[in-house]
């Protein structure tokens, strides 16, 4: 049984596992270059392979890779690029978006016995704690899923639209400006509305007055007759 990590039960890489690649083929020997071609699933392991939430390719959808394995010194060089189809949600009016992946990438997995000449080390004074990281390999077999993973991040779009000029939603009613281009509601100014209060307060009163006055001189005709 394969995990979702790509490993085993037993914690070590799973050969069947689609993502885990073997190098045993390419071998030691420096210079000696392999291209692999292989179109995999996006991985189960979450919702989509991407940005949670705003675009990714969905899981179980196809990716193809193509591959090239070199063997340097101090492991294998892999070159590769990545093509997939993701998927998503425009930012600004919520309407579904598609959007065609193609992503390079490139990592260095390191022979277990492998001396430290290909590392690159801190210079004293340097911020950094510690070297440059390269990942091993395991019984010759590396694991492509985070490589994947960092490289369909960064070649996707933080904020997604369905188009460069799209208008989004109203933001009173929510309805897409986009079929509805001359779409507004009338809104008064709030700087004037103090004013038309106090005009109909004052016009109500001069209404009252001249009814009042209206009264007033029915009452006195009728006293003079």
């Amino acid at each position: 049984m394969i995990s979702k990590a790509g490993k085993a039960l037993n914690g070590r890489l799973d050969h069947r596992n689609p993502l885990v690649f073997d190098t045993h083929e390419l071998g030691r020997r420096p210079g000696a270059m392999q291209r692999v071609s292989r179109t995999v699933e996006a991985p189960a392991k979450d919702e989509i392979l991407g940005i949670q939430g705003v675009i990714g390719v969905p899981a179980g959808a196809p990716v193809e890779l193509a591959l090239r394995l070199e063997s340097v010194m101090e492991g294998v060089l892999v070159t590769g690029t990545a093509r997939a189809r993701a998927e998503g949600e425009c930012v600004r009016c919520l309407e579904p978006v598609e959007q065609q992946l193609d992503t390079d990438f490139q990592e260095m997995f390191s022979y277990p016995d492998a001396d430290d000449r290909g590392r690159k080390h801190a210079e004293p004074g340097d911020d950094a704690e510690e070297d440059e990281e390269i990942i091993p390999l395991e019984d010759g077999l590396f694991d492509l899923e985070p490589v994947l993973r960092d490289a369909v991040v960064l070649a996707l779009p933080m904020q997604p639209v369905c188009r460069e000029d799209c208008a989004g939603l109203c933001s009173e009613c929510g309805m897409n400006l986009n079929d509805n281009p001359g779409h507004h509601h009338d809104v008064a100014d709030i700087r004037w509305a103090a004013l038309q209060g106090l005009a109909g307060s004052l016009q109500s009163g001069e209404k009252d007055e001249m009814s009042g006055a209206e009264a007033e001189a029915g009452v006195d005709e009728k006293q003079e007759k």
